[in-house]
Order: C-alpha cells, then structure tokens, then sequence
C-alpha cells in the first residue's frame, strides 16, 4: 500500500492505494478510499441550486455573500412551541411524526425544501425529508458566521498528553474546513467518495469530518486506537472503487494556506453523511450508514430539548470521535446548535491524576456533560474523596450525563455528591445515533428521576416491552426492548453494503418493530430501566435474572467498586450468577467475609432466586475502549470455552489473568 499524505504537525492526511504493505505506519492519519479521478465541476453543482453571483472563491467574499445565502437557505420561524410539556411532545411525536419533525426540521437551513417529510412504503426503511437537499458542514459552521457569530468560540482543544490547548472560534473552523474542502477537491475527491479518517483527538479529525461533509464526500472515523487488521477491515470493506496511483508527499500548512475556500455543495436529505462501525462480536464489518438531513435535525433538536443547552453554552462529551458520542456530540451536535464543543485528548485518571475531569469544568465553563460511568468509577476507585478535584469550583455546572452502560446507584449518588449536580442516566446505540430514553431537560423532565432509570422515551421513539411472542409485558416486568416503525429522523438508513443484514438483524425477530438486543422493564410511570443485553440475562432453574440488576446490588457494598455477573454454567438449575468484583483500594476485609457480606445484598435485594453463590475478586474487569464489559466472552471464560477478544478491548491481557484467577479457584478447568 503506497501512501499519499499531507503533513499535520508531524501527522499525516493520508490517500491509501491499493499496493501492498503494512498498515501499521499509517497510524494517526486520515485516508482516503474511493474513486481517484477528479469529480465533475463541484463548484458548477453549487451554482445550479443557486445563483452566479453567490459563487466566490476567497473567503472574504464568501462572507460578503452571507445575506444573498442566508435569504435562500434559511428556512420559516419554527412554529413548535418550545415551552411544550414532555407529555404532549411525546405524543405529538408518535401520533403525529410528520408534523411533529417537519416542525423541528425548520430550524435546520435546507439549500432546497423537502416535499415529503416522511416516505415509509418500504419498511423498514424510512426516508426522512424527501427531496429536500442540505448541507451538514453549512449547518454546523457557515450559517452561525453568516448570523454573526464568527467570533463565538466553536471548539477548545485541551490535551494533557501533550500539554497544548487552543480555542478555535467558528470564523477560523470555516476558514480551516473550507480550505481543506478545497485540497480534498483538487486531489481527486469528489461527492460520494469514501474517506477513512484514522486521527487522534486533535482538531485536524473534525476538520477532516466537516470538509468531507462539506463536499459531501462520506467519512468512515476510525477509532484510533485500532490496529493495522482492524484498519484493513473497515476500510476495504467500506470502498467500492479503488484508483490505483503513485503516491507523493504534500505538507499541511502548504496545501491549505494555498487552497482557495471551497463553498458548501448541497446533497440530498438522504444522502450517507458517515459509515461508522460498530463493535459488535460477530466478526462482520457493520457499518451504520447515518444520513445527512435527519441527522442535522435530530442532533440540533437534542442539544436544546434532550440535554437543555442554550447557543453559545460550553458542552463537554468525554468520549473519542471514533465512537457514536464523538460523531454525534464532539462534533456534529454542539456545532449544528451554535455550542463550544470541548475536544479532550486524555483520561480520567492519569493525565495526569483524578482531578483532570474537575479541571475542565471549572477552566472552561462547562455547563453541561456527558461522560460514560466507567470513567466515574475508575474516579472513583483512585480518589474516593476527590482530593486531586476539590479544589476546583464549576458554578456554571448544571448537569452531568451518563450513558454507554447501565450506570449503578452507588455511582451515581457518588458523582452528584462530588460533582454537585444533578447526574442523569439515558440510553442509546451506535445504531440510533443518540438517545432512545433520557431525562429531557428542555422539556422539563424530572432532575431527580428514580434510582436505576434511564429516563423516559425520548419523544420520536415509541419504546414497548415484549416477550418472545410480541405480547406486551406488565409494568416492572422483564422483557425485551423494542421501537415501534418508523424510527425517527437520525437513526441508521441502513448497513452499508448489506441491506440484507439490516433486515435479518435488527427486524426479524420482532417484525413491526426495531429490535434493541437490551432487555429491561418500564415502571408505571413510564421510566425505562435497561437492565443488560439479552444475551446477558440469566436463566436459573427457568428464572430470568438480568445480570444488570445482581450488579446493581452487588455495587452498593461500599468495598467493591466495579463488578460484572455472567452465566455459570449448572448442572441442576441450568445457570447460576458468577459475580467478578473489583475492590477498592485499601480494603483489609478478607475474601471470605466479602463474599458472605456480598450473597446477603443480594439475596435481600433480589431474592433467594438470584441463587448467587460464587463471588470471585479480581485486580480489574476488561473492557471495550467505550466502557463496556464484554460479559458473552467472560462467560465463555468462566465456562472453559473457546473465546474471541474483540479488538475493540482496552487491554486484552486481562482475560488471561481472570482466566488464571478462575482455574485457580477451581471455576474454570
């Protein structure tokens, strides 16, 4: 494989062809995987939805321009009443959902209008905002320089790891984005082209993302800390056509300060904006196709309705840009809603200590958060009493959510103690792209919901609780998570390349209805409370006992700090509860008196029918770079059976040590 790339401060912007060689080296750069030959008359496509006299190719006289853009692109006032109840948006949005979205979708800027605003003949695909043609990039940066905004900060980059920080207002993100636009155009990439971005947490990456939307190129963010076999799978699974070339070396700062500004080109409402792969355990690429036009809307609509931010607030989502949170809340969704976005390039913990998250709150304003409760807990686990963060005040602090995995009251009273806000749990997929149930603050939902929530349906997702024969259970009774069709604006179009996977994956064993793989319960007030994977449930003796729930209990004995329960295969009752605990430091207790203390919780908690005999302690759980626990794979540990690491795992080794730990105790053979 021959490399074409542009320097970025010692990083690359690189172009992969088809020869081979390593993967490896291509480490932190951004790769291009499409077709090569030059891509019509972009700028003539611009023109056609538009008038000559819009066209400039300098930035000043883009900007000059603004008034003539924004009379075309601007949409009619909103006519939602933003004072609604969350009761009435919800049921407006199921009863109603055209009406409902069409609405929500005027405050997006639409190049040209939409004449369907649902077309859902074909299920279970669903196209939103047919025929309408938009543009994501001039929705998240041009149309908030254009209103004036220019100088309001659009993203601070805050990277302990090498000791830089910069602000970067939206006047100088267009600048850089269209410029690179631009480089992108005049070295082959046209609309429609594959781009693989593999980058660390640096500003470059949502450049690199907005430049490709801008010229509606298809970016594929790949998660940085993948290795070379991963890389290839992606990407040679996302191309379709492949140019075959030399390959030179171009310099960053060269190419863009000589770049002229690319101007934005409309696509289609249902045109692919990102493939974005999931890591899923099945060992097939799936790749979530995210479209542009639902997207644009649903993301602005959950920055105001769902996480009650106003424009020009600070907003923080502690993740990476390789996964759903990044796509969906460090880049597109805080700068379509007019926000600064926070890009962190570090760790809870370690760069340099407990304290780092505090710091951020309190030097850069942060009014709302989201962050996954692993990185709490590992908080938590190193500074109990938050010594390294105490010392830093965050006034303008209003709400801290949590979401990636079912977050434990132990937790999360401990985070509004020591974050002094209130601490939110909801729940989403990669697949839907943001929040299937949440409190939603700007439609007034309760601060303090129940204990073990994950709030309410957020309005657009009519969520029901099955069975295995598509009966609807009871209140408080464990089933099988689904969403009655169509999904709403934002979700995935489809798979890419695989139509047919789509289908047999997510429709079939619940036809009517999107099949969420959780299992969980809604309570008589319409919480949803997400119990764990339905490959996690439990069977005893023909009992199902959610793994999530013996968790729940088990982390409320103030030694343990982290824990996971798997099935443990039994010759009378079928399977039996394994709970894996990780401790705090410096418990003394001994593992005799720990495990008594931890079979009483929860056989007062849940019930003797929980049947949890076997609690095993361990220096530390493995875990996907995204927070959760892989309980199948242990369970095959625990088991004796053959298992396959994801590469998706932070740190494989520890499957080993678990694996030695159980022999040891005789769990395993």
């Amino acid at each position: 494989m021959r490399l074409c790339a542009l320097k970025v401060n010692g990083l690359c912007l690189t172009r992969w062809w088809r020869v081979a060689v390593d993967l490896a080296p291509v480490a932190r750069a951004v790769c291009r995987n499409g077709q090569s030959p030059r891509g019509g008359n972009v700028q003539r496509l611009r023109v056609d939805f538009r008038t000559a006299s819009v066209h400039s190719p300098a930035a000043h006289r883009l900007l000059q321009n603004a008034q003539i853009r924004r009379g075309f692109h601007r949409s009619a006032a909103c006519t939602v009443d933003f004072r609604t109840s969350y009761e009435s948006a919800f049921r407006k949005s199921v009863e109603e959902p055209e009406e409902f979205w069409s609405e929500c979708a005027q405050e997006i800027s639409w190049f040209k209008p939409w004449q369907k605003t649902l077309e859902f003949s074909n299920p279970p695909f669903a196209r939103w905002f047919v025929d309408g043609e938009i543009n994501v990039c001039y929705n998240a940066l041009d149309r908030h320089v254009e209103n004036g905004l220019g100088d309001q900060i659009a993203i601070i980059h805050d990277s302990p790891v090498t000791d830089t920080k910069e602000i970067i207002t939206y006047k100088e993100a267009l600048e850089k984005v269209s410029r690179l636009a631009a480089v992108l155009v005049q070295h082959g990439v046209k609309k429609g082209d594959r781009i693989a971005i593999y980058m660390p947490m640096i500003p470059q990456a949502i450049y690199t993302m907005l430049a490709c939307a801008r010229i509606g190129a298809i970016h594929s963010l790949i998660f940085g800390g993948f290795a070379s076999k991963e890389l290839s799978t992606r990407i040679n699974h996302a191309k379709e056509r492949v140019h075959l070339t030399s390959g030179h070396e171009l310099d960053w700062d060269e190419e863009i300060s000589a770049a002229q500004p690319h101007d934005c080109v409309p696509v289609s409402s249902d045109h692919p904006l990102y493939i974005l792969y999931t890591s899923g355990t099945t060992g097939l690429p799936k790749g979530v196709v995210r479209t542009s036009g639902g997207y644009a809307v649903m993301l602005n609509w959950t920055m105001s309705k769902v996480y009650g931010l106003k424009p020009g607030e600070v907003w923080w989502a502690a993740s990476d840009l390789g996964w759903v949170v990044g796509h969906s809340y460090i880049c597109y969704g805080p700068l379509l809603h007019g926000n600064t976005t926070i890009l962190y390039e570090g760790k809870p913990v370690g760069t340099p200590d407990a304290g780092a998250y505090f710091r951020l709150l309190a030097e850069h304003g942060v009014v709302s958060m989201f962050t996954a409760p692993t990185a709490l807990r590992a908080i938590r686990q190193q500074d109990f009493e938050t010594i390294h963060g105490r010392s830093y005040q965050f006034p303008r602090f209003r709400t801290l959510f949590v979401a990636g995995e079912r977050c434990d009251a132990s937790t999360l009273e401990w985070a509004k103690q020591v974050f002094r806000v209130p601490v939110l749990d909801h729940w989403w997929q990669t697949e839907t792209g943001s929040p299937i149930s949440a409190s939603c603050v700007g439609l007034g939902n309760s601060l303090n919901p129940p204990i073990g929530q994950a709030g309410k349906p957020v309005p657009g997702y009519k969520v029901m609780i099955l069975d295995k024969n598509l009966k609807e259970m009871n209140p408080n009774s464990l089933g099988n998570i689904v969403v009655k069709l169509p999904l709403p604006p934002g979700t995935l179009a489809t798979l890419w390349g695989n139509d047919k996977l789509f289908k047999e994956l997510y429709f079939t064993q619940y036809p009517g209805y999107y099949d969420t793989m959780d299992a969980g319960y809604m309570d008589n007030n319409g919480y949803l409370y997400v119990m764990s994977r339905v490959d996690d449930v439990i069977n005893v003796a023909g009992h199902r006992i959610s793994a999530g729930s013996v968790e729940e209990a088990i982390i409320t004995h103030q030694a343990v700090t982290d824990c996971a329960v798997v099935a443990l295969e039994d010759s009378v009752k079928g399977h039996v509860p394994l709970a894996l605990c990780v401790l705090r430091t410096g418990v003394t207790e001994t593992f005799e008196d720990l495990t008594e203390e931890i079979v009483k919780i929860v056989r007062d908690s849940i019930g003797p029918v929980a049947a949890l005999r076997k609690v095993i302690f361990v220096p530390v759980l493995p875990k996907t770079r995204s927070g959760k626990i892989p309980r199948s794979t242990l369970s095959a540990v625990a088991n004796g059976k053959p298992y396959q690491i994801t590469p998706t795992i932070e740190d494989p080794s520890v499957f080993s040590e678990i694996e030695a730990i159980l022999k040891q105790r005789k769990i395993s053979s």
